[in-house]
Formats: structure tokens, C-alpha cells, sequence
């Protein structure tokens, strides 16, 4: 199978790069990566990494199997109206807040399409990539989609009427935690210690207290039950975590991200069922 990028950014490079490196391409799965940028200055690097260059954005559509969306989203309507796509292709999507009926209604009304939500770890192989599948896909197909941003970290599935509510989750949830982890470090900073050592000392301590979650077969509550002696340092600060109503805001957060995303789609957010 063939797999075009239209769109080779930070992201459709990260991507690339780590199918690139992945079993799927060593066995033959995958028997070429294809690409379409208009700049230039990444011609080398992704010829570096074995990627065929395409001319145009329809060469690449006429040539792929797989058409992979990775460029910015305010412009994607633009580019989908100047190529045609056919009906046997599968379009993935990694444009956020994009829809399958905004890709249908600038292409082709059966549009086969993979929606997908990924965050900016995956540039380190470290992604968090949420996947929807549209109607139309195989299951096949989806395996196969999976297993690409697999490559680049982890994927899980997630339904279609969910990919605006998840960005808050795994694709904003970075910019969130490193504003979380500034607090930290701006307060090792007031303390005199050493920017470079509160950086090491807090961002490991985020690493093993995600893997804490994932790995360790404990509830979030019984996490923080085991660091939180009683009468202890832990559970003062988390007096004033609470104080602050941190878990409240938290959510208004979240659900922000997600009435923004909702607004930018032009569609109206479902009321929650009773």
C-alpha cells in the first residue's frame, strides 16, 4: 500500500519518520511513503528518510492508496477543493476539529475516512493519538491506520461523536500540563534552586507518576493516598489544591477547549442526556 502525506509539518515529518522506521515498512505492508509539501526546505530531510516527492498535491492524491491530511486546518477546505480524490481511497484526517462531513463536502459525498486526534509527543515518538473510523472502513484498514500512530507512540479508538471532547484529553492536555509544571519551576526558581535541576527533578517526576497510572494497577484516589502521609507535606499542599478548587477548574478548562471546538466546526454541542 502506498500512504501520501499532503502536508509534511512537524507532525506529517514526526509521522513520517517513525513509519518510516516501523514493521510496517520492513515487511512490506507499506511499499511506499509518499509526500506533498510546497516548502521546499523540507525536500532533503524527507528524502533523507526514504520519502518519495511528489509535485503536486493531485499527483500525490492520483498515486496514494492512503491519504494522509496533515496540513493546518483553516486552509484545508482550500487544498481539498483543488484536488479529486477517489472513492476507493482512504482519508485520514489529522486536522483538529475537522469532520467527516466537512472532508465529504469537499471532495466526494462517500468519502472513506479516518478522523484522528494526535498530540505533539508524537514528534518524540511519544504520542497520544486518539482514531475514529467513519463509515466505510474495513476493519483492515483501520488496523492498519492504528498501527501507523502506533509507530509514533500509543492509539486507542475512540467514536466519531466524541473527536471534539477528546482534545482536551490528549491533544490540548500538553499545553495544559506544561503550564502546571511552570508553577513548579517558577517556584523552585523563587527558591534559589537551580532552574536545570527542578526541570530534571519535575519533569521525571511526571514521567514516572504517568507510568505510576498506566503501569502500577492502582486507582488515581489510591495514587495519591500513598504519597499523602497523615499530617504530612503532601496533604498541606494538597489542602491548598483544594482551597484553590483546582479539580473545578480543571474541568471548566476542559470543557472550554471543547465549546471552542465546536464553535470553530460551526456546529452547535449536543446538550449532555439526563
Amino acid at each position: 500500500m502506498k500512504i501520501g502525506f499532503l502536508g509534511a509539518g512537524n507532525m506529517g515529518f514526526a509521522m513520517l519518520q517513525g513509519i518510516a522506521g516501523s514493521a510496517l515498512c520492513k515487511n512490506g505492508t507499506i511499499t511506499e511513503l509518499l509526500a506533498y509539501d510546497p516548502n521546499p526546505d523540507k525536500h532533503a530531510a524527507l528524502q533523507g528518510i526514504g520519502v518519495t516527492l511528489c509535485a503536486d498535491a493531485q499527483a500525490l492524491a492520483d498515486t496514494a492508496d492512503m491519504l494522509v491530511l496533515a496540513v493546518k486546518p483553516q486552509v484545508l477546505g482550500t487544498v481539498l477543493d483543488s484536488i479529486t480524490i477517489r472513492p476507493e481511497q482512504v482519508v485520514v484526517s489529522i486536522c483538529a476539529g475537522i469532520t467527516s462531513s466537512f472532508i465529504r463536502s469537499h471532495t466526494i459525498p462517500d468519502a472513506r475516512i479516518i478522523l484522528v486526534m494526535p498530540n505533539t509527543p508524537l514528534m518524540l515518538g511519544e504520542g497520544a493519538s486518539a482514531l475514529a473510523r467513519c463509515k466505510g472502513i474495513t476493519d483492515d484498514e483501520f488496523a492498519l491506520v492504528t498501527e501507523m500512530f502506533s509507530a509514533c507512540g500509543i492509539a486507542e479508538e475512540i467514536p466519531e461523536n466524541k473527536m471534539k471532547e477528546i482534545i482536551a484529553v490528549n491533544g490540548s492536555s500538553p499545553a495544559f500540563l506544561y503550564y502546571y509544571a511552570k508553577g513548579f519551576l517558577d517556584y523552585a526558581a523563587s527558591e534559589g534552586i537551580a532552574a536545570d535541576v527542578a526541570l530534571r527533578l519535575f519533569a521525571q517526576s511526571m514521567v514516572g507518576s504517568a507510568k505510576m497510572l498506566t503501569d502500577s494497577g492502582y486507582s488515581v484516589e489510591k495514587l495519591i493516598q500513598m504519597v499523602s502521609s497523615p499530617g504530612g507535606t503532601t496533604l498541606a499542599g494538597l489542602d491548598r489544591l483544594c482551597e484553590g478548587e483546582l479539580m473545578d477548574a480543571v474541568y471548566r478548562c476542559c470543557d472550554s477547549c471543547t465549546n471552542r471546538a465546536y464553535a470553530l466546526a460551526g456546529e452547535e454541542r449536543p446538550q449532555p442526556k439526563q
